[in-house]
């Protein structure tokens, strides 16, 4: 696998635009092509970044209220194609589909939604489609495309100068760490609107908020996962003052606070 790719042809769709217009210009300069959707394209232009909308692209315009945008051979043919593997190029060219070297997608706020209390229409809109298929493609073709899921891997990126082979190796492990956890929030919202107590499957994504002093014992390790509910509790806390936390901390400090969560009124 060869270290530094350049990028011939960049594909970007972001919710969170931090960077999004210094990483466009980047591109730009190194003679990517940028394609994009929506508002990330209007963010690039109004920005004076060259940028070429998917649908021309494609030759496919997009349909049902946006809802399909980036589902099209075009798209995912252009990232999962083998550039090493001539059958997969040669059915490429007959097909008109151009390699794409990049994506740069971050979510729909799924989970933002729904912590803001919106309403089940609101919720079901704001369920990514494209994001997360996209996402998986470029993974999965990990030798040939980079994909950079959060703006620290696109800043990653422009300081090498190209996607170097241990990005194209590391990036994957993140970006389905992150559709897992879109999918698992989604899960778990579904579950909460059927009523289900106990769901067959039950799926939890957490993020890691701080390697803790140790675990059960001083010999072991642990770390502390959020899971994004914004219940109060220890998760939600924030540490004073005090050396750092181990994991019987934090499990007698959660014991004391639940106890004392019993009541309703001072005692």
């Amino acid at each position: 696998m060869p270290d530094i790719l350049p990028i011939r042809r960049a594909l970007l769709s972001v919710s969170d635009k931090t960077g999004l217009v210094e990483f466009g210009r980047w591109l730009a300069g190194q003679g990517a092509e940028i394609l994009s959707t929506g508002g990330t394209a209007r963010a690039l232009r109004e920005a004076g970044v060259p940028v070429k909308d998917v649908r021309e692209h494609t030759g496919f315009p997009e349909i049902l209220d946006g809802r399909v945008k980036t589902l099209v051979p075009q798209v995912h043919g252009g990232l999962l194609g083998r550039r090493d593997d001539p059958a997969h190029l040669a059915e490429m060219l007959a097909h008109a589909i151009a390699p794409i070297d990049l994506v740069a997608v971050n979510l729909y706020p799924f989970e933002a939604t729904v912590r803001a209390g919106a309403g089940f229409d609101d919720c079901i809109e704001n369920i990514d489609i494209g994001g997360p298929a996209m996402i998986r493609s470029a993974a999965k073709n990990f030798a040939s495309v980079v994909v950079c899921t959060a703006p620290a891997q696109m800043a990653q990126v422009m300081a090498a100068g190209g996607s170097t082979a241990a990005m194209r190796r590391e990036f994957p492990a993140a970006a389905y760490a992150r559709t897992a956890a879109y999918d698992a929030a989604i899960a778990s919202w579904f579950a909460g609107q059927l009523g289900q107590e106990f769901p067959p499957r039950l799926a939890f994504a957490g993020t890691l908020a701080q390697t803790l002093r140790y675990g059960e014992n001083p010999h072991q390790k642990a770390g502390f996962y959020l899971d994004g509910t914004a219940r109060p509790g220890i998760a939600t806390a924030r540490q004073v003052q005090g050396k750092e936390l181990s994991y019987n901390n934090l499990n007698d400090t959660d014991a004391a606070f639940e106890c004392a969560s019993e009541f309703e009124a001072p005692a």
